[in-house]
């Protein structure tokens, strides 16, 4: 199993701007220096505490001041970005990390940010699908494109002068195109299957239930099957909310504080879906109740705590539930307690991962 990392960070509503920009590149650089093989941030534009409103331009940020790590977008909100742009854009961020670009894409999920990009009410599923579709058409084609879909036409024909490179939009480096993936936040995913059909990868939401998560790998491997490619655990990531401490006390006190970052991500997380009918996402089995869906169980279920070995007992158990997977992602959260967040990344990458390995059967843990 290998480790990276996922955040779509939550942060205190008044917080400074500026501490929360720094502490979370900070956590960037520290999982490059710790080994972690990938990381991802996500994007809000109209969300005070998810406050990072450009995953591209933050990963731009973090370019220069990484060296092994592979840096994705988690995810780029398709249905809000012109294609060209975003084109462009993550060609120039393939380059600017020689080939350790990924590519994450997704329709988006924050109301507000669909109400202001004025597509609240439109099939954003479309447009996501038009949007990507229209991107990889210009990075497989030449100036002037004449791409025309019902949201985008893409065209330079009447200002295109080759003389001199004007009208071309650049290629990414790493050829056809950097890796593909999808975040996964629905059970039984339709989205992974399509997603999977055309060579992409899923990573599993980190507010998904383990049975739905698990729901995810049988969709990956009907995409696969679609598309005559191998089912690969390897290529499958799933993400979760992990905390590690010297001490047990120290775990249980600092991730379930209803006042800490990790009760305070799902709260938020908590008090969107329901607003917008979406608590299901939090059951355990369908026709559970809405009344027993509460923070308290939320937190109980999703939230992984403890010292290294309690923390490897509990992933490996996760493993046993959701099936083989090839990368946790360890769910980033706001620094409450800096020395804290920063020692729970280390101990992650140099404790808890070394005894799950350890678990696994010897070929399984080598790949």
């Amino acid at each position: 199993m290998k480790l990276g990392f996922f955040t779509m960070p939550i942060h205190p509503l008044d917080k400074d701007w500026r501490q929360c920009m720094r502490e979370d590149r900070e956590a960037f650089l520290l999982a490059d220096e710790l080994g972690f093989v990938e990381a991802y941030v996500g994007e809000h534009v109209t969300d005070k505490a998810e406050n990072i409103t450009s995953c591209m331009a933050f990963v731009a940020y973090l370019a220069a001041a990484t060296k092994n790590i592979k840096l994705g977008t988690g995810t780029v909100n398709m249905p809000n970005a012109h294609p060209a742009a975003v084109a462009g854009t993550v060609a120039m961020l393939d380059h600017m990390l020689d080939g350790r670009f990924i590519f994450g894409i997704s329709p988006g999920g924050l109301l507000s940010d669909a109400e202001v990009f004025g597509n609240l009410d439109a099939d954003r599923n479309a447009m996501f699908v038009e949007a990507i579709n229209t991107v990889l058409a210009i990075w497989d084609g030449e100036p002037p494109y004449n791409i025309e879909g019902k949201y985008w036409k893409i065209s330079t024909e009447r200002t295109l002068f080759k003389e001199i490179g004007q009208g071309y939009i650049p290629k990414p480096l790493q050829r056809p195109h950097p890796p593909i993936v999808v975040t996964a936040v629905a059970p039984f995913s339709k989205g992974v299957t399509e997603a999977a059909s055309r060579g992409w990868d899923p990573i599993s939401a980190n507010f998904l239930m383990p049975v739905w998560a698990k729901s995810h790998w049988p969709s990956y491997v009907e995409g696969c099957e679609r598309a005559g490619r191998k089912a690969d655990p390897a290529n499958w990531r799933v993400a979760k909310s992990v905390f590690v401490a010297d001490d047990l006390a120290t775990a249980k006190r600092y991730a379930l504080d209803p006042n800490g970052p990790y009760v305070s991500y799902y709260r938020s997380l908590y008090t969107k879906l329901k607003k917008n009918g979406r608590i299901n996402l939090f059951k355990t089995y369908r026709d559970q109740p809405d009344d027993e869906v509460t923070l308290d169980f939320v937190c109980e279920k999703l939230i992984i705590w403890g010292t290294p070995d309690k923390v490897a007992d509990d992933v490996l158990a996760l493993r046993e539930e959701v099936g083989d997977f090839g990368t946790l992602l360890y769910a980033g959260k706001d620094w409450t307690d800096y020395e804290l967040g920063r020692r729970s990344m280390i101990l992650a990458a140099e404790k808890m991962l070394p005894r799950v390995n350890a678990a696994l059967p010897r070929s399984e843990a080598a790949e």
